[in-house]
């Protein structure tokens, strides 16, 4: 479904990406860990069109996305979620929702109005449709993260850190809505730190570090990797 083909990524003299290449497939839940500075966020600006690759190439649904931005990928169906919720605060919830259906789906009238109150139901936030943005605490914040995602009919989802600053039991809270997501057959790909609440949702794992993959497979065969354990699991709360 979508694809990393040995993707490069440099600032300057800087590799962040450094020939990375991922299959995720339809429908599946691949979870990504690795310390901090690992590259993983970069990969995501990748895979999405906010960042070109130095080298490499991406495909999506066995097209050559390569050259195509962010928005342009939007419409086609990869949508992604922030670490830092970056809602419109002057605008509702479901304001933001709407502007993310008008242009991340190039959605109108009633089709817009269906994603958007499909998207509210499904993140549980119908009681503050009507709320303005900037007045959500952080984990109505980052469930609208989540709803304007899904807002633009997506058919992969990249979450990075959605449960970032949240309390375990706060996190533990979005997990069901991930499930109900996948469950819908959207491709979800997760970066998340609080490692347990990850494994509550993904059946793949794969970990980077110093802008590679070092492992993907299993949760559990990965999580025990030497390799892994050195590079980031002595750092993590478990």
């Amino acid at each position: 479904m979508l694809v990393a083909e040995r993707v490069s990524r440099s600032f300057g003299a800087l590799r962040v990406l450094d020939d990375v290449s991922l299959c995720v497939g339809r429908a599946e839940a691949v979870g990504i860990v690795g310390p901090n500075g690992a590259g993983k966020t970069t990969l995501f600006n990748v895979l999405s069109g906010a960042y070109p690759p130095s080298e490499g190439r991406v495909r999506y649904d066995g097209r050559d996305v390569t050259a195509l931005d962010a928005a342009a990928r939007c419409r086609l169906g990869v949508a992604r979620s922030h670490q830092v919720p970056r809602p419109f605060g002057g605008m509702t919830v479901f304001e933001n929702l709407h502007v993310a259906a008008a242009v991340g789906a190039g959605a109108s009238g009633e089709r817009a109005h269906e994603l958007c109150l499909r998207s509210l139901r499904l993140c549980g936030m119908l009681e503050v449709a009507n709320r303005r943005a900037d007045t959500l605490g952080l984990l109505d914040r980052k469930r609208l993260e989540m709803a304007r995602a899904l807002a633009t009919d997506p058919q992969v989802l990249l979450l990075d850190e959605i449960g970032g600053g949240l309390t375990d039991g706060e996190a533990l809270e979005l997990v069901g809505i991930i499930r109900e997501i996948l469950a819908g057959g959207v491709t979800i790909v997760w970066i998340e730190h609080i490692v347990h609440v990850l494994l509550q949702v993904v059946r793949r794992l794969v970990c980077m570090e110093s802008g590679r993959i070092i492992a993907d497979g299993d949760p559990q065969a990965v999580m025990k990797d030497p390799a892994v354990i050195e590079a980031y699991l002595g750092s993590v709360s478990m």
